[in-house]
């Protein structure tokens, strides 16, 4: 940039000195940032311009007397207070060669207390005129030239704030554009350095000022500028930048852009690390439960989130997502259920969360699910949802097992969700206009008018459910007139209802012809669906897994008793005689059944959810087409 001192050097024909101070030599490098060409006769006649801006060296044309005194004196002076109230550099008066010293010892003595200079210049108004239009040319190239570094400057900046290079691709590029040796660094190790040399350079420039303060230098650089990346938070972190010639004020000003981007990946590193540990902590923790370690755990997570897992049961949800959209999802569930759960990224699948909720009885929490339910319906990376029930905290593998089960369950269910999945209704999952039309097919025989079809709508359900004097009870009738209206449906339909399959496809299909919408008219050429293609259905087969997802871990035989005890048509006797157990170990793998199911085995739901769901998963036991057809599974 041009300075008082170059511009002599630079324009000798324009016959510039300075007339005062007598010792100039501090003022010549004073940056000129604009010339402001002011007639004698306009000064005077309407005063002081409202131009005059920071950097302005101002020319006071048309002056042509030996010494300045009396009234031109008094404006010049007050002209001088204003150029140093809005930071001029210089006061200029055209003079003739002749001229020695036009200002009085009071314009001096200002002057000098203003550390404004006074100067002479001989050169007509003409030649001044040239010199403001290159100033300004100059001006307009040193802002294009800045808008270029700051431009490039940018394009720097990494698509993610903690990119591990980031810090050495601006290092490299501040060290281009000022030629210069660049380093950032903390105290304890080198961030980023351009050349790979200048760590060795400025490293004792930056001990010396640590040591010192003010001002430090280098050897080899002696002009050094030192930079502190988050001064406000007292960070260590320091840009240094040295080179043989020193920085003008707009190079100063690139540094101070840099190091504010340099400050915020700084800051983005730092609180990556913070987050990348804390996820490793809460990942450490959820292996150490899912390995029954609940001690380790719980000492692991007493620093993050104290008094989190003082409690003896938890469950599991599974959020589905997108691969790539894996942290998102993290963070919305962390924040969703901050600190009421834990939530970490599924280390085995990219495209799944696990958050794990402790469950206090005595202080039961609903609003978890619900904010997690909330994520799925909202639109973003989280796209369904499972939940575990409430386990021991000791059995969280089985929780996160039946989890992972309920979310690919999930994935058919129109709302994307399915907490708890074993409580999710079977008769809900069938395709509600087939199974109308298989379960009308099954029950025609019945649906004559001279059968009596409401009586038996309204006998058989409870008849098939209960012991036929309960049964009666329930129905204010005797309990002969159950017995006779079962053995006469029975003996329509071609079954035996002493036979647990055929109470069971009965049943289901009076609850949907009792309970659902009627089908659809349709044409009587359409082919009815057999039973098993009603449950040969995704959603089923995810249902079925899920009802007995925890049943395999446990130790005991319970899915061999539970074929064996459905074949002796629930008879607890045959079953054992036929397992060679005793009838107290058939009673007790029944009981845990029904704890690993959610089910009530005395009821015909029971068994029908436990035989449809055996069907599905392992192809035991056949169930009863609509054609009255026994059909293995596939």
């Amino acid at each position: 940039m041009l300075t008082l001192g170059s511009l002599s050097m630079h324009h000798p024909d324009l016959g510039l000195k300075f007339v005062w101070p007598v010792n100039s030599t501090a003022h010549h490098g004073n940056r000129v940032g604009g010339l402001i060409i002011l007639s004698f006769d306009e000064f005077l006649q309407n005063g002081i311009p409202g131009r005059l801006g920071k950097g302005a060296l101002v020319l006071l044309t048309g002056v042509m007397f030996f010494r300045i005194r009396g009234r031109i004196a008094v404006a010049i002076e007050e002209l001088l207070r204003q150029l140093s109230l809005n930071g001029c550099v210089g006061l200029i008066i055209t003079a003739t060669s002749t001229t020695t010293q036009p200002f009085s010892h009071a314009l001096r003595d200002m002057s000098e207390r203003l550390a404004l200079p006074l100067l002479v210049s001989t050169a007509p108004t003409d030649r001044w005129a040239d010199v403001h239009t290159s100033i300004q040319q100059a001006r307009l190239a040193s802002a294009e030239r800045r808008a270029a570094q700051l431009s490039s400057l940018m394009q720097q900046l990494p698509a993610q704030l903690a990119d591990a290079k980031a810090m050495q691709r601006i290092a490299s590029w501040l060290a281009g554009a000022l030629d210069a040796q660049v380093l950032v660094s903390e105290p304890d190790r080198v961030l980023a350095a351009s050349p790979s040399t200048a760590a060795e350079q400025l490293a004792q420039a930056i001990i010396r000022q640590s040591v010192e303060g003010g001002a430090a230098e280098s050897s080899t650089a002696p002009h050094t500028q030192l930079i502190s990346l988050a001064p406000a938070s007292g960070a260590d972190t320091v840009l240094a930048v040295a080179r043989h010639t020193p920085f003008d004020e707009t190079e100063l000003r690139l540094l101070r852009h840099a190091a504010k981007l340099l400050g915020l990946i700084d800051q983005a590193r730092l609180e990556y690390r913070v987050v990348a540990d804390a996820h490793r902590v809460r990942t450490v923790a959820v292996e150490l439960l899912l390995d029954g370690e609940v001690d380790k755990a719980r000492r692991v997570m007493e620093p993050m989130t104290p008094g989190l897992f003082d409690t003896d049961t938890a469950r599991f949800f599974v959020a589905k997502t997108q691969p790539v959209h894996q942290e998102a999802a993290v963070r919305l569930c962390e924040a969703a259920t901050v600190g009421r759960t834990l939530v970490i990224a599924d280390p085995r699948q990219r495209d799944r969360v696990l958050i794990l909720q402790p469950v206090r009885p005595d202080e039961p929490d609903d609003t978890v699910p619900a904010e997690l339910v909330r994520l799925v319906t909202a639109d973003g990376p989280v796209s369904a949802l499972g939940g575990s029930g409430v386990y021991s905290i000791t059995l969280l593998a089985d929780a996160l097992n039946e989890a992972c089960v309920a979310q690919q369950f999930a994935l058919h269910q129109p709302d994307s969700v399915a907490l708890s999945a074993q409580h999710t209704e079977l008769i809900s999952l069938l395709c509600q206009h087939d199974a109308q039309r298989w379960a009308r097919q099954l029950l025609s025989p019945l649906m004559t008018p001279d059968v009596q079809w409401e009586q038996m709508r309204e006998t058989l359900p409870v008849a098939l459910a209960h012991p036929y004097t309960v049964a009666a009870r329930r129905l204010h009738v005797h309990r002969n007139t159950v017995t006779r209206r079962v053995a006469r449906a029975a003996d329509l339909l071609g079954m035996d209802f002493a036979l647990v399959g055929d109470r069971i496809a009965i049943g289901l299909a009076l609850e949907l012809v009792t309970h659902r919408e009627s089908p659809e008219t349709s044409r009587r050429s359409v082919r009815v669906p057999t039973l098993q293609e009603l449950l040969a259905v995704p959603q089923i087969q995810a249902w079925a897994e899920t009802l007995l997802s925890t049943v395999h871990g446990d130790r005991r035989d319970l899915l061999g008793t539970a074929k064996a005890w459905l074949s002796c048509n629930a008879h607890l006797e045959p079953t054992a005689r036929a397992l060679g157990l005793s009838e107290v170990t058939v009673r007790t793998h029944i009981r845990a059944l029904e704890v690993h199911m959610s089910r009530d085995l005395s009821s015909l739901n029971g068994m029908r959810d436990l035989q449809f769901a055996l069907h599905i998963v392992t192809g035991e036991p056949r169930v009863l087409d609509s054609c009255q057809e026994l059909y293995a599974a596939a």
